[in-house]
């Protein structure tokens, strides 16, 4: 009896080649982010609505204990997600939290029994994953080695009748096979599907046996056709598209139909897939469409809140305003809706940040004036004290160097609060007007004194002008020194032109003590370098008085950096403080003027020793 093939007819190159999960029949495969989200629980709301659940470590504890016992096929990863991250806010609360009623931190022993049960829950379901990849391998080999024998029985044309059983038994063994590795799983199926028809194309199977998997491969899929185009209709998009795949893998496992059905049957198939398809695509655009818009607002109103200079906000009025800004802001935030699963978190922790820092510098800024207000109307109310207890004072140089220090020091004070600013600057000011009052009829009588005395210190002035390089310099010291005795004698001079009248008056003794330093440096040079003269040809004097003259530069080096460095340490603010520092200037100038001399008869030295 001759055997026919059941499928000599061709099949139609869109159903051998394609794969149900691919371009044509799944036009849009979801990302990550949209799978998580098709059961309607989006993880960054959770993640923003964590806080405001009623967390406690016993509750934790007990669903992390609920979900140790159960099954590991039964723990999904949103859920071992959701716990951790309930810990970490539980935790992170207790760090962070001003507010005397948060929850306080969890301590180490809900800690350290959190993070065991924790290890435990993920040690389970990684030894559950690790053994269905394991199972998947099996499955892959299993499938490899049933694809290799039905390609065997394809090659043994003599024996049909004995191996179509068999070729039947592979078929439904291979699909009762469970699922392997998802990266191997269209290859395998083509494999799959590339040995049945090479069977069914190149044996001679009985005709009635061929005819017989016909048909019943075309009732399934017209069966399968029917639930598809019905999916159409369908308007949970998401739920349509996830019963698709499954109609799919269906598809995937019934044999091959009659050569005049496959390409009709594939094409309505083909046809009500992309329906669904081009409908989760639209769902999923629009979606993003939405999460872009909402990116792009919450991310203005964040540059919004950067904006806000909190240096620059110095007064009530102004943080009054300044807040009533973030809180405008605060309320437009809530008008949008998630932003991309990538930058939602972020720019909401971005935006809770910025929030935070503000409120944090504005109860900064309260605290702090208010303790400053306190401090500054302390000080002014000291210095009204004791200046209502010296306004009488008669001594008068020293009540006006302390009212002066006083009034130098109320302005340095900052405000203090308007209820009692007016009333203390007015003690204040009526205690300094009062002491300045008497003072004024008291020394009336020594202004002339005080005239006649800076009269006289100007003609001093005008008398150094007399010592000029020609006047001998033995004359010239004397008459320095005269000069410098009167000036000690004349008594004080009007206040207001005592600095003055003192720098001009030391101005002109340096400019006369440096011109005969000078005659003086040159006459010693010269009768150094006669010195030196006296000598060139002896090496060993010309070394001795080279080493003699190097010690003394250098004791002149080190001196020069002692009053240098003491010179760091000195102010002017008295004026024996003043005169020190003066002291210390000259003696540092003549130092410096010491290092250049013998550096200069060092060089002439090194001059004779060439």
């Amino acid at each position: 009896m001759e055997m026919n093939d059941p499928a000599s007819a061709n099949i139609p190159a869109e159903e051998t080649t394609l794969n149900p999960t691919a371009a044509d029949a799944v036009a849009v495969e979801p990302t990550s982010a949209e799978m998580e989200n098709i059961d309607g629980i989006n993880p960054e709301e959770a993640a923003e609505d964590i806080a405001a659940e009623a967390l406690s470590e016993e509750s934790i504890l007990e669903a992390a204990r609920n979900l140790l016992a159960r099954e590991a096929a039964e723990i999904s990863p949103e859920e071992i997600r959701r716990l951790r991250q309930q810990f970490v806010s539980l935790h992170k609360s207790g760090q962070d939290s001003s507010d005397e009623e948060a929850a306080a931190p969890a301590d180490s022993s809900f800690e350290e029994e959190f993070k065991k049960i924790f290890s435990e829950i993920k040690e389970k379901k990684a030894q559950y994953t690790a053994k269905i990849e394991a199972e998947q391998l099996a499955n892959l080999d299993r499938k490899k080695a049933i694809v290799a024998e039905i390609i065997a029985l394809a090659e043994d044309t003599d024996n049909v009748n004995k191996t179509f059983p068999r070729y039947r038994e592979l078929q439904d063994e291979f699909n009762a096979i469970g699922d392997v590795p998802p990266t191997d799983d269209t290859a395998i199926w083509k494999q799959f599907q590339d040995a049945r028809e090479r069977y069914s194309d190149n044996l001679k199977i009985n005709k009635e046996l061929r005819d017989y998997d016909f048909k019943k491969n075309l009732d399934s899929k017209q069966l399968l056709l029917s639930e598809a185009e019905a999916l159409i209709a369908e308007e949970d998009v998401i739920t349509a598209y996830r019963r698709l795949q499954e109609l799919h893998n269906k598809w995937r496992q019934i044999g091959p139909v009659a050569k005049e059905f496959r390409e009709e049957i594939w094409d309505k198939f083909k046809a009500a897939s992309a329906e669904i398809n081009k409908r989760y695509q639209a769902f999923f655009e629009a979606r993003k469409a939405r999460e872009a818009e909402n990116e792009a607002g919450k991310t203005a109103l964040c540059e919004r809140l950067e904006a806000i200079d909190l240096t620059s906000i110095k007064s009530f009025n102004a943080w009054d305003e300044a807040t009533r800004t973030v809180m405008e802001i605060q309320q437009q935030w809530r008008t949008f809706g998630f932003a991309s699963k990538k930058m939602n978190k972020a720019l909401f922790a971005r935006f809770r940040q910025l929030c935070d820092k503000f409120f944090a510098a504005k109860a900064e800024y309260y605290r702090a004036t208010r303790e400053e207000l306190a401090s500054n109307l302390a000080r002014k109310t000291a210095l009204a004290d004791e200046a209502e207890a010296l306004k009488d004072s008669t001594d008068w140089k020293a009540a006006t160097e302390r009212f002066t220090a006083m009034q130098k020091e109320w302005k340095t004070i900052g405000t203090v609060a308007k209820k009692y600013s007016d009333a203390v600057w007015q003690r204040f000011l009526g205690a300094c007007d009062h002491f300045f009052e008497q003072k004024k009829k008291a020394n009336s009588g020594t202004r002339k004194a005080e005239n006649d005395n800076l009269r006289a210190k100007r003609d001093l002035i005008a008398e150094l002008d007399t010592i000029t390089a020609e006047t001998p310099r033995d004359e010239a010291i004397a008459k320095l020194r005269d000069i410098q005795a009167r000036w000690k004698e004349i008594g004080h001079v009007p206040f207001r032109e005592k600095d003055k009248i003192y720098d001009s008056f030391r101005a002109k003794l340096d400019e006369l003590r440096n011109s005969l330093n000078l005659r003086e440096s040159r006459a010693r040079m010269e009768r150094f370098s006669e010195s030196i003269s006296s000598i060139e040809g002896d090496n060993q004097k010309l070394y001795r008085e080279r080493e003699r003259l190097m010690r003394a530069l250098e004791a002149r080096r080190q001196d020069l950096r002692t009053y240098d460095n003491n010179l760091g340490f000195l102010s002017s603010k008295s004026k024996s403080g003043d005169s020190l520092l003066r002291e210390f200037e000259r003696k540092a100038e003549q130092l410096r003027a010491d290092i250049a001399d013998l550096t200069e008869k060092i060089k002439l030295i090194d001059a004779k020793l060439k």
